[in-house]
């Protein structure tokens, strides 16, 4: 839930300023693998449209996404005909409706380790909301301060362990689904160096809450086993560095991830994109 929320953010802008004109960008990363597209739309000089789809597979500590379209969108108010100094407010959404996933489940027994690995189905769907205070404090300075609200599900079809030469504690695992709050306080800087070199830094402190697991095991010799999921807190940070080759054109390289205790851990996404300004 937590990687497909990273990745989901780069299509809402995350590292782009708050404010700036509309635009069209088409990227690819790795770390996890994604490419995809995604830009801005002033709808009146108050309302923006932030969109993207992307193609992602990524994977860490025994799961593995081999196939998720992952599609974003969010509208940005910003109170323009305040100042250079104002509120803004963002609510959207992260859907990816269909994921190929496939989990390696590993135990040790008298007789030696045993390692099964299944494949499955899966969905995950985020909603959030976001208030904001923005600065320009210059022509090639904006900073913003910002809290945001999270409500992560992910949905898993049920499956049971391949069979295996030696599995004495098989399992199967029925339909269920996961999900968690969150909650963070983050701040990002934008400048502009020499006319040409736009950079971009943005980082916060997230805070998961209300978190439950609803993806239950029936497990030979155990019976059923239902899981918990306890709530943790972690930092999650961002970058651009972009280039304008010409006008209104840029060439980004950008990173994204997170640093924390498992299982969200330490993870980095960096890519490279070409945004067209206009």
């Amino acid at each position: 839930m937590i990687t497909n929320r990273v990745l989901g953010n780069v299509l809402l802008g995350v590292n782009e300023q708050v404010n700036c004109s509309d635009c069209i960008s088409a990227f690819g990363s790795a770390g996890s693998f994604s490419a995809g597209i995604h830009g801005r739309k002033e709808l009146t000089p108050n309302l923006s449209l932030l969109a993207g789809l992307a193609y992602t597979q990524y994977g860490e500590g025994g799961y593995n996404i081999t196939s998720a379209p992952v599609g974003a969108f969010a509208l940005r108010y910003d109170f323009t005909d305040w100042g250079s100094s104002r509120p803004f407010f963002d609510v959207g959404t992260i859907l990816t409706p269909w994921e190929k996933a496939r989990y390696t489940r590993s135990y040790n027994t008298s007789l030696g380790p045993v390692s099964v690995t299944s494949s499955t189905n899966a969905a995950n769907y985020a909603v959030y909301g976001r208030a904001g205070w923005m600065s320009r404090l210059s022509p090639r300075d904006e900073v913003a301060a910002s809290v945001e609200v999270w409500q992560l599900w992910q949905r898993v079809s049920g499956y049971a362990d391949n069979t295996v030469a030696f599995n004495p504690f098989d399992a199967s695992i029925a339909t269920g689904t996961d999900r968690t709050s969150l909650i963070k306080i983050g701040g990002q800087w934008t400048h502009l160096f020499a006319g040409n070199i736009e950079t971009n830094i943005n980082g916060g402190w997230v805070q998961s809450f209300a978190s439950h697991s609803g993806i239950v095991a029936t497990v030979t010799g155990d019976g059923m086993v239902v899981p918990t999921m306890g709530n943790q807190g972690w930092f999650e940070y961002g970058g651009r560095l972009g280039f304008r080759v010409q006008k209104g054109w840029i060439v980004d390289l950008f990173a994204n991830g997170t640093l924390g205790p498992q299982p969200v851990g330490n993870t980095i996404h960096g890519g490279v994109g070409l945004r067209i300004s206009y």
